[in-house]
């Protein structure tokens, strides 16, 4: 699905390479762009990288016809500045009168005489051709002639023809990719207690992963803080560097799960925003991804805001077909990660910066939808904590001060986000009155706390629920700092949830 606009040649640009480097069929890819949608940057980010790739299975067709939906479109019939900024981006430019059969042959041929450059053959056209009421005039964009004027357009496009062309049909089965060859694959292993960030045992379970001749990885030029660096140690080959384009990156991975691999596309949580229409347009499609965001909520600490993802849960739980998980260890991390390699639609990983204690043995399972809960009293709780990624550990460290004081507290790491495990949060309002107290490295809106009160309300439980958050732009200072500035750390969860015990 290509309904937002600019996002067919970016794709295609996935479905090329995937035949250029991965497959080796020698297919060729055809593109059809109107000119409206060259206003787009994922035009020429799209050319730009096809150009780094020297797709020359790749041609583009620009239908110039000069008028868009409300008028006419921004360069007109200006050939020239296109052409320029076609070769400006590497590609090779062919003008042409899209109306001459010959010139359209010429150039169709041209386009597969072996260069190495992706071909964009700029076509000039006129909008309603060959019906002199509507020819090149502007308002009839989108609309349906009436009755009368349809007749008359018929008439003088030579009346009503059954015109067949029957075409010559390729060769074998086709160029897609039968490449879900099911592997063993070998996870990592950790020590418990362990310090490890999840970004690197997302790395390490890639690296596993490339057993697997169907896993390719994709990376916005930070594989070497998702750690998706050590998948292209063993498999250069499936291994591709988009550098600054997360567009493009998402669209790059679209193509190839088209062609029957299975894509995983990092980069920091924040920047997955600039993709979100892709991502969203992808759901639309049906094509399965998987995405992996690190650095993700105020924990980054020193870089500050702009590099803090803080609405990526809510932002991936909205998308259609989503799977959300947020691991607390590398163990459970790593398990997902495999999961997610098996996972249809669109499912999305979030990673931590820092490095934390091993929580689970490695024989654990960890499956989507499940949770683990850590600490329980049975119906001696008191209060539920509920966390995921950073905040378990919160939680878990404000348990044994709380257990100290004679507070007894549940710990649920909810590492399925999306989707959730409803059963167990039923259970755990119903063992403590309701009371919840729900602790998230993300903004109020949409994360954590929403997924559980969506999972139970409605349940004829009466909740008392608590959640904390990040609720103000956060500054730039050490994690520790940080996470007790926005009130999510284990101090924050012991004065809240002894509040909570109390029934105040």
């Amino acid at each position: 699905a290509t309904g937002s606009l600019g996002q067919g040649l970016p794709i295609a640009v996935g479905v090329a390479l995937a035949g250029a480097r991965l497959t080796k069929v020698p297919y060729h890819v055809w593109v059809l762009c109107g000119d409206s949608e060259l206003a787009e940057g994922s035009i020429w980010e799209a050319l730009d990288k096809a150009s780094l790739f020297k797709l020359g299975n790749l041609c583009v067709i620009f239908d110039v016809n000069r008028l868009g939906q409300r008028g006419p479109t921004e360069y007109e019939w200006n050939l020239d500045v296109y052409r320029a900024r076609v070769e400006a981006f590497g590609c090779r430019a062919l003008v042409i009168d899209g109306h001459n059969l010959e010139e359209i042959d010429a150039a169709l041929t041209q386009s597969r005489d072996g260069d190495e450059r992706p071909t964009v053959i700029i076509a000039k056209t006129i909008k309603g051709k060959g019906f002199s009421e509507i020819e090149n005039k502007n308002g009839w964009h989108g609309k349906t002639l009436p009755a009368d004027m349809a007749e008359r357009a018929i008439a003088e496009l030579g009346g009503e023809r059954d015109l067949r062309i029957d075409v010559q049909r390729p060769d074998g089965d086709g160029p897609l990719a039968q490449t879900h060859h099911r592997v063993a694959v070998q996870l990592p292993t950790y020590g418990r207690d362990a310090l490890v960030a999840t970004r690197k045992a997302f790395g390490d379970a890639l690296r596993a992963l490339g057993a697997r001749p169907d896993v390719v990885v994709l990376d916005a030029e930070v594989g070497n803080s998702t750690h998706a660096d050590e998948f292209q140690q063993d498999h250069p080959e499936r291994y591709f560097e988009v550098f600054i384009a997360e567009q493009q990156m998402v669209s790059m991975a679209v193509g190839m799960s088209v062609c029957g691999y299975t894509p995983f596309a990092s980069t920091f949580a924040a920047f997955f925003s600039r993709a979100y229409d892709f991502i969203r347009m992808a759901a639309i499609s049906g094509a399965h991804l998987r995405l992996a965001g690190s650095h993700a909520g105020c924990e980054i600490g020193a870089d500050g805001p702009s590099q803090m993802a803080l609405e990526d849960l809510a932002a991936m739980r909205a998308i259609h077909s989503s799977t959300v998980l947020y691991p607390s260890d590398p163990v459970s991390c790593a398990k997902l990660t495999l999961a997610m390699a098996d996972t249809d639609g669109i499912s999305y990983i979030r990673t931590t910066r820092g490095a934390y204690a091993t929580l689970y043995d490695n024989d654990a399972e960890f499956p989507i939808g499940g949770s683990k809960t850590l600490v329980e009293h049975g119906d001696k709780d008191q209060v539920a904590l509920i966390g995921a990624g950073v905040t378990v550990h919160s939680c878990l460290a404000a348990e044994k001060e709380l257990a100290a004081a004679g507070v007894n507290v549940r710990v649920i790491d909810l590492y399925s986000v999306k989707p959730v495990d409803a059963a167990t949060l039923r259970a755990a309002a119903a063992a403590t009155g309701g009371r919840l107290l729900v602790v998230e490295d993300h903004y109020p809106e949409g994360g954590l706390f929403a997924a559980v009160l969506e999972a139970i309300a409605g349940d004829g439980i009466a909740l008392h629920a608590r959640q904390l958050a990040v609720r103000q732009l956060p500054g730039s200072a050490p994690t520790d700092i940080i996470l007790h500035a926005e009130g999510i750390d284990a101090d924050a969860v012991i004065l809240a949830a002894t509040a909570m015990a109390e029934g105040r």
